[in-house]
């Protein structure tokens, strides 16, 4: 059976996960067997494009997130308050149960100066007191993306303001949904996961397995071309991309099958190499993101 194939049941089904998660949360919560849970989105040192990703979501789309399964305590870039009464919300979730999803990195260099959030009570606050406060005491931490899963493209060379990842401020288990941005679904079926059974199974690096267990090199739907030694050797070409550097043998994350922008497309379908954005190290680990003459012998 070919199992790179849309059609392939046991892609189909893991294509569906999110979709079946969510449609039980949403089941359980309307005949209240389950209660909403707070959340808090709390952007640090990034670009917003976690939550830019997240506006894009479809099946289900930002709005069921914010109004049926979840109560949204803070949002830097999405809530309607501003000044003081954001950052009352904010600190008033402590001691409650809430889960604490995180974007962009920590700024460490001059105890975080680098990234102010607000001020509170008269004083500024940064982006790294506010992950130590409300990360410690949250039911579960999530670190959405590169940046927040590992330091990312913030804490790409030469990191002057000591860029790190959300892991390496908190003394607790985190779970990261690496890539840049994190797809909205891998975000949705893990918050969906929390909500109905807990901390789902994770990886060594603790990646949820649901959407990281295998590599995309193994889905491809290109990997045939692999196996009979066919590759392209400039962009646009409808083969395999190895030999211009495409990182899929390395990238476990399930882009083939899942794809973007309500499930249409992702980079090797648009005949460009995978970059390796959902790797622990990018940037830099996975740089040059293309080459034209990888193990050509020329």
């Amino acid at each position: 059976m070919d199992c790179v194939s849309f059609q392939c049941p046991y892609q189909e089904s893991r294509l569906k996960t999110t979709e079946s998660l969510i449609n039980r949360v949403k089941d359980e919560i309307a005949k209240d067997v389950r209660q909403k849970r707070n959340l808090v989105w709390l952007e640090l040192n990034g670009c917003s494009g976690n939550t830019i990703s997240l506006l894009d979501g479809q099946n289900p789309d930002f709005m069921y997130l914010l109004t049926q399964m979840t109560n949204m305590i803070y949002s830097n870039s999405l809530m309607n308050s501003g000044g003081n009464t954001a950052m009352n919300q904010l600190f008033d979730v402590i001691g409650s149960d809430y889960i604490l999803a995180v974007e962009g990195a920590v700024s460490l260099k001059d105890n975080g100066s680098y990234n102010v959030i607000g001020r509170h009570n008269g004083r500024e606050i940064t982006g790294y007191e506010a992950v130590k406060r409300l990360g410690e005491q949250a039911a579960h931490v999530i670190a959405v993306g590169a940046c927040a899963s590992h330091g990312g493209v913030s804490a790409a060379r030469p990191n002057p303001t000591q860029c790190v990842g959300i892991q390496d401020v908190l003394q607790r288990k985190v779970i990261k949904l690496t890539g840049c941005p994190c797809h909205p679904d891998w975000f949705m079926g893990t918050l969906a996961y929390l909500l109905l059974y807990g901390e789902p199974p994770l990886d060594n690096r603790d990646r949820p397995l649901m959407f990281y267990s295998i590599t995309i090199h193994d889905r491809c739907p290109r990997r045939s071309y692999f196996d009979s030694g066919i590759f392209a050797t400039k962009l646009g070409q409808e083969t395999c991309m190895y030999m211009m550097g495409c990182k899929g043998p390395v990238t476990q994350i399930d882009c083939p099958i899942r794809q973007w922008n309500g499930h249409v497309n992702w980079p090797v379908g648009n005949d460009s190499p995978c970059i390796g954005c959902a790797q622990f190290g990018f940037p830099d680990a996975m740089e040059p993101f293309i080459t034209y003459d990888t193990m050509r012998g020329e």
